[in-house]
C-alpha cells in the first residue's frame, strides 16, 4: 500500500497536478504577450467535487485511468442542506479576453498573469507542506513506541 491508496494524498497529488498544469498555462499566457491576436488561457478553479469525481472513475485531473465507475456526488439528506451546486465538468475553460485588449488583438495582461502565476505558487507551497506534514505524521504513526 502506497500514499496514493491514501484518499487524502490522491486529492493532494491531483491538487499538486492541477496547480503545476495551471502554472504551465500561465507560462503560455507570458510567453505570448507579444503574440498578435493571442487569446490568455487559463483553467478553471480546482473544486473539491471535480477531485471526488477524479477519484470515483479511478482518473487523474488529465483524464486517464480505469472505466468510468460513476461520478461522486453529494446528497442532501436532510431538508436544511444546502443544495449542491451543478458546475461543468471539465477544469480548462474556453479562452476568454483578459483586462485589455491591445490593437493587434492580443489580450494578455502581464499583471494579471503575474497574480496568477504568484497564486498558484502559493497554493502549490501549500500543497507540498500538507502532504509532507501528513508523511510525517504517519511516519510518527507507524513507529513503535519508545519504551
Amino acid at each position: 500500500m502506497g500514499p496514493d491508496d491514501i484518499p487524502l494524498f490522491a486529492m493532494l497529488k491531483s491538487r499538486l497536478g492541477y496547480l503545476n498544469e495551471r502554472q504551465k498555462v500561465v507560462s503560455q499566457n507570458v510567453a505570448n504577450a507579444d503574440t498578435p491576436g493571442y487569446q490568455p488561457r487559463d483553467l478553471k478553479a480546482y473544486t473539491f467535487q471535480a477531485s471526488l469525481d477524479a477519484q470515483a472513475t479511478g482518473s487523474s485531473y488529465r483524464g486517464g485511468g480505469s472505466a468510468p465507475a460513476g461520478p461522486v456526488r453529494m446528497l442532501a439528506t436532510s431538508g436544511g442542506h444546502m443544495a449542491p451546486a451543478s458546475q461543468a465538468t471539465p477544469w480548462r475553460s474556453p479562452q476568454g479576453a483578459d483586462s485589455e485588449t491591445t490593437l493587434d488583438g492580443n489580450s494578455v495582461s502581464l499583471e494579471d498573469q503575474m497574480l496568477k502565476m504568484t497564486d498558484a505558487r502559493m497554493n502549490y507551497d501549500a500543497a507540498v507542506s500538507f502532504y509532507q506534514r501528513s508523511l510525517a505524521m504517519l511516519r510518527t504513526a507507524s513507529r513503535r513506541p519508545n519504551g
